[in-house]
């Protein structure tokens, strides 16, 4: 008996590695502000929209910007962001997660991508994954970033599967906690194993296939 009907997958450090173009990006918006930057604040960012990360860049420096130069700088971000996106291919598209995408589909599931990027469909496109999926759930959808469930409600709405018949595949913590809120099972891959609302840990992406 096939226990899920739908996987959903965050993309950052699920199906694709760009936290290196995220924190490259953001530490040259740092130097532009004369602002510290660092991993552990970079790490602090993972799995949550763009505003809500220069939030948290300018709290941690004891910042503040008007709405203009918010919108500035972070539209700036994306632009340093998107131009080291350009250099992505297929090719960074690992066999592990190539084989587990296959075999998953092959297994009759629906997938879709539930990410906070507003960049989702960019990479996929960059990946050669444009039209692999059944349903996409990005940042331009959504009004409210993870830990809220809204973008994994509305890819789950997406497929046509419930809730309940889905399961979540994330790299962070905020998207364990929007998967649990939205009434979805979770297996956490990445730093995301150290959370204790995780139902399954996933130590390669392969590793999902034991457990649908």
């Amino acid at each position: 008996m096939v226990k899920y009907k739908g996987v959903i997958f965050d993309l950052d450090g699920v199906i694709c590695h760009t936290d290196r173009y995220h924190y490259e990006a953001w530490a040259q918006i740092a130097e532009e502000l004369g602002v510290h930057f660092d991993e552990a604040l970079g790490n602090r960012l993972r799995g949550i929209g763009r505003q809500q990360s220069f939030e948290i860049i300018l709290k941690s420096n004891d910042r503040t910007l008007s709405p203009e130069d918010r919108i500035r700088y972070t539209d700036r971000k994306n632009e340093i962001y998107r131009a080291m996106l350009v250099k992505m291919t297929p090719d960074d598209l690992g066999n592990d997660v190539r084989k587990t995408l296959d075999a998953v589909r092959e297994r009759g599931m629906k997938l879709a991508i539930g990410s906070s990027s507003k960049n989702t469909k960019f990479i996929l496109k960059r990946l050669g994954l444009e039209i692999f999926f059944d349903a996409v759930s990005d940042g331009n959808d959504i009004r409210f970033p993870k830990p809220d469930p809204e973008v994994f409600l509305i890819a789950s709405e997406r497929l046509g599967v419930s809730p309940n018949a889905c399961i979540v595949v994330e790299d962070a913590q905020a998207g364990i906690e929007a998967a649990v809120a939205g009434g979805m099972d979770s297996a956490a891959i990445g730093d995301a194993i150290y959370s204790q609302l995780a139902k399954y840990r996933l130590t390669r992406l392969s590793d999902l296939l034991l457990y649908l």
